[in-house]
């Protein structure tokens, strides 16, 4: 048995700032995928998987027993899967910011769930913000606390425009110039970032008044205009804006930009060949970055691999 694929995303803007109603749009990244499969692989991946799915199925019967209105599954057929070694056989690499987990949930959801919500039907915001409930307490597994949106995006393969905690639209994004110099790059920053202490640190700077005051004043701020320039294609603009988000990130996230990038952040700033900012929860994994000539982009950044996810 092979499942259907699930894609990686890349949630462009609004990390951290969803948390407290930014803007936000996620889009999914078709080179990192996975899909659910049985085929009596002994591997180490295979058996790691298969031991995570256990527990998740346990978490999945527990969820359906306190919320049976939101969500039933198929437990019988996914623990008869489960233990005839059915694993998550995936390219998304964990802790990377790319959304490894959400596509499993994904995955999960459309082989189990009854009643399912499915891709085909005419997906209402309250459909939509069903969807993203019930993905954020399936996810809420893997770390703590999830929106859900990772899963969505990659249920759904669709950019997904957040306008708010209450308020997500499947969005479409101006179409890529393949013979643009303008790019969106990932930048490896060759460590993992674990999701729930990032997170957990972010929650105690809420607590001070000036975190919040630079959080809604410049941080959602910015953050917003860009999701705003970025569907309506207006580029000049955006990179405007984008400099001023990674000027506010520096100041203001360090903890959760790797020490060995603060430097090449600051560089991009200053030097306007390129823009670095958090993709997701930043602590290691990927970094995103944007720049209005790729050639200029990877010149100054001689010695890391850029994997171009979009043309301008």
């Amino acid at each position: 048995m092979k499942g259907p694929l699930f894609y990686s995303k890349i949630l462009l803007f609004g990390e951290y700032g969803i948390i407290k109603d930014s803007k936000g749009l996620s889009i999914p990244y078709n080179f990192f995928k996975g899909a659910l499969k049985s085929d009596h692989k002994n591997t180490a991946e295979a058996k790691k998987s298969n031991l995570s799915l256990r527990g998740f199925a346990e978490y999945l019967k527990n969820l359906q027993e306190t919320e049976s209105d939101l969500v039933t599954f198929d437990l019988e057929a996914l623990n008869k899967d489960v233990s005839n070694g059915m694993y998550f056989d995936s390219s998304i690499p964990q802790g990377y910011g790319v959304g490894s987990s959400g596509a499993l949930v994904a995955a999960i959801y459309d082989k189990y769930a009854l009643e399912k919500i499915t891709v085909l039907e005419n997906l209402t915001r309250e459909k939509l913000l069903k969807l993203k409930t019930i993905f954020g307490k399936m996810e809420s597994f893997f770390h703590g606390k999830s929106s859900g949106l990772d899963p969505l995006n990659s249920y759904l393969s669709l950019p997904i425009l957040i306008n708010s905690k209450d308020n997500i639209e499947s969005t479409s994004i101006p179409s890529q110039n393949l013979e643009g110099k303008g790019a969106v790059f990932l930048l490896d920053s060759g460590s993992t970032g674990e999701t729930a202490p990032m997170v957990q640190l972010f929650m105690e700077q809420m607590k001070q008044e000036g975190f919040r005051t630079m959080l809604k004043n410049q941080f959602i701020k910015h953050t917003d205009a860009c999701v705003e320039d970025f569907i309506n294609g207006n580029v000049k603009s955006l990179f405007g804006n984008l400099k001023q988000l990674s000027h506010v990130v520096l100041d203001n996230f360090k903890p959760m930009i790797p020490v060995q990038f603060h430097k090449l952040w600051k560089q991009g700033i200053e030097s306007n060949d390129y823009y670095l900012k958090l993709c997701g929860s930043g602590g290691g994994g990927y970094i995103l970055g944007f720049t209005e000539d790729i050639q200029k982009a990877r010149k100054a950044l001689k010695g890391y691999n850029l994997e171009v996810v979009y043309n301008f």
